[in-house]
């Protein structure tokens, strides 16, 4: 097997007494899931991640299994944090991996930028890790005392995820000296270079009783993730007696031509959700030239799209669309439009708006010659 994989080793077999709680730090809840289930869900959302494994304590196994999770490897810890990490490098074998990034179950706020900078160093190193200067005054006491200061130049706060070549790191903790402080401090020893790349005061590790509001407060603001989409569509009119516009059939003159119904209003809507998930358009997922897809009903692309939004976690805030035509006239039939619209996404009907101008009788549409639709959908992380 090619050694091309990434994996992520996450520490999770201590007890975190500091913390204080009737369970491990790991296993306490923020943001209504364990410490330990957000720190995996960084990384198994992490597009440079191949691979990940936990290491527990046996006692926490349970719990574990409790999380439902699959494709994520299990180990066990050791007597040492150094003897933990060992053991989740030893489960990694065989798995193709050729990079690893380390990682403490008890740091869940980390962030997408940090893991993908690590990932980035690697392909220039053996080794990387993120770090923050020191920028703070630094003392030694005693007795409730100040008993001194300290030079901070050139000191860094160490974070984690620590990355490195899994040959190098495995090796290194082979024969790591004991009572290393960090897999830094190990590979150092065993002569790697290691380079520091920018940390992130969000990435606080859960140590004290009241890290557990502040980790909590970043992620709420962390898991906000909302998208705007924009949609524009397009058809001419040809031969027929009616249009169909956001799903209902209006008497006229003339048809919409297209290779489906030629629902201008709903391909607008359906593209706006497509773009707001950055998923292309009605024409990646449905192709014209595919003959399945003539004369189809247009709720059959936009059922696809809210799917889809649901598939990926989110849910639709609102929709607009605005129709573009001189003729038909669009105002007594919008109120069916908004309700036929907000049943086919299944959003309340205050959440949907359609509404329709003229161009002043310019350009195609004001020679009628057919019909546009613009639309914005914005999506919310569920």
């Amino acid at each position: 097997m090619p050694t091309t994989c990434t994996a992520a080793l996450i520490v999770a077999a201590g007890r975190g007494t500091r913390a204080g709680g009737p369970l491990p730090k790991q296993w306490r809840e923020i943001a209504g899931k364990p410490v330990l289930a957000h720190t995996i869900a960084a990384f198994a959302d992490a597009p440079q991640i191949d691979r990940i494994v936990v290491v527990l304590h046996p006692d926490d196994q349970a719990r574990f299994d409790a999380l439902g999770l699959t494709g994520v490897l299990c180990a066990h810890g050791g007597d040492s944090r150094s003897a933990s990490v060992g053991n989740g490098l030893r489960a990694l074998d065989g798995q193709g991996v050729g990079r690893v990034l380390i990682h403490d179950a008890a740091r869940p706020c980390v962030s997408a930028r940090i893991i993908a900078d690590v990932c980035a160093a690697l392909d220039h190193g053996p080794a990387a890790a993120p770090a923050l200067a020191v920028t703070d005054a630094l003392w030694t006491g005693a007795d409730d005392q100040v008993t001194g200061t300290r030079d901070r130049a050139g000191l860094f706060r160490a974070q984690t995820p620590q990355g490195f070549d899994y040959d190098a790191i495995r090796a290194a903790h082979d024969t790591a000296p004991q009572g290393a402080a960090d897999d830094v401090a190990v590979a150092r020893a065993h002569g790697l270079l290691v380079q520091i790349v920018p940390g992130d005061e969000d990435n606080l590790k859960v140590t004290h009783p009241g890290d557990f509001a502040r980790a909590a407060k970043i992620l709420e603001k962390t898991a906000m993730d909302i998208r705007l989409g924009n949609g524009f569509d397009v058809h001419k009119f040809g031969p027929g007696d009616h249009v169909t516009l956001c799903g209902v059939a209006i008497p006229h003159d003339h048809g919409l031509v297209g290779h489906s119904d030629a629902d201008v209003g709903m391909h607008a809507v359906t593209d706006a959700i497509y773009g707001a998930l950055a998923r292309g358009d009605i024409g990646q997922h449905f192709p014209p030239s595919d003959p399945q897809w003539k004369g189809a009903a247009s709720e059959i692309f936009l059922r696809h799209a809210v799917d889809l939004a649901a598939e990926l976690g989110f849910r639709i805030g609102n929709v607009d669309c605005t129709l573009i035509c001189e003729f038909p006239k669009i105002g007594p039939h919008a109120p069916t439009m908004r309700a036929t619209m907000a049943e086919l996404m299944g959003l309340p009907a205050d959440t949907v708006s359609v509404k329709a101008t003229t161009s002043e009788k310019l350009g195609f549409t004001g020679r009628g010659e057919g019909i546009a639709a613009i639309a914005t959908a914005t999506l919310v992380r569920a």
